[in-house]
């Protein structure tokens, strides 16, 4: 792993753990065991840029784990069941779903920082992407299949927020059991 990516993956570890007005530079560069020279050499605006490039690494594993389940399922309410009953497997096996939501670095950084909420928001546009197209191959409107993406997002990224606050799979559970409800009718 060359030593940009390796800067990212932990910090983005961190990110996840703690935030990102929790986890200081200095505590980034300990971790990575680098210097702060090293560090600004590929992040040359410093920590808002390396969060950023935190956030695009995690919108392309998170998104490209979305298509596969998509990619692999004939339906939504198919593709939908699997991913949440994957994370709620994630979540039962580790105590947390960190890897699959932005949710305490927007809430820390979204009125703070353009930038970083257009990364975030191009992260849930390429998820409702995903669940939109699906969705209109099912035979949904283009209109509907839309409103209908933003409802899983929603569901399921609440789900995970109090699955983690409550410290119990229950949350996910009770979207599972709605959730593709609300995809399996046609118009």
């Amino acid at each position: 792993m060359d030593t940009k990516s390796l800067i990212i993956d932990i910090a983005t570890t961190l990110f996840q753990q703690k935030g990102y007005i929790g986890v200081g530079l200095n505590e980034i560069l300990k971790a990575c065991n680098m210097s702060k020279g090293s560090l600004y050499h590929h992040f040359p605006n410093g920590k808002e840029e390396l969060l950023i490039a935190c956030l695009q690494s995690m919108s392309e594993g998170m998104t490209n784990d979305i298509e596969d389940i998509f990619d692999e399922f004939p339906t939504t309410k198919d593709a939908i069941v699997a991913m949440i009953e994957k994370l709620i497997a994630n979540f039962e096996s580790e105590g947390t779903i960190s890897a699959y939501t932005y949710t305490s670095i927007i809430s820390e950084m979204a009125l703070l920082s353009e930038p970083v909420r257009n990364a975030c928001s191009d992260l849930y546009k390429k998820m409702q992407g995903i669940y939109s197209n699906k969705l209109m191959s099912d035979g949904f409107s283009k209109e509907t299949a839309g409103s209908i993406a933003v409802m899983i997002s929603a569901s399921i990224e609440g789900g995970i927020i109090l699955c983690q606050s409550q410290q119990s799979s229950e949350p996910l559970k009770a979207v599972l059991q709605l959730l593709p409800t609300l995809v399996n009718r046609n118009e």
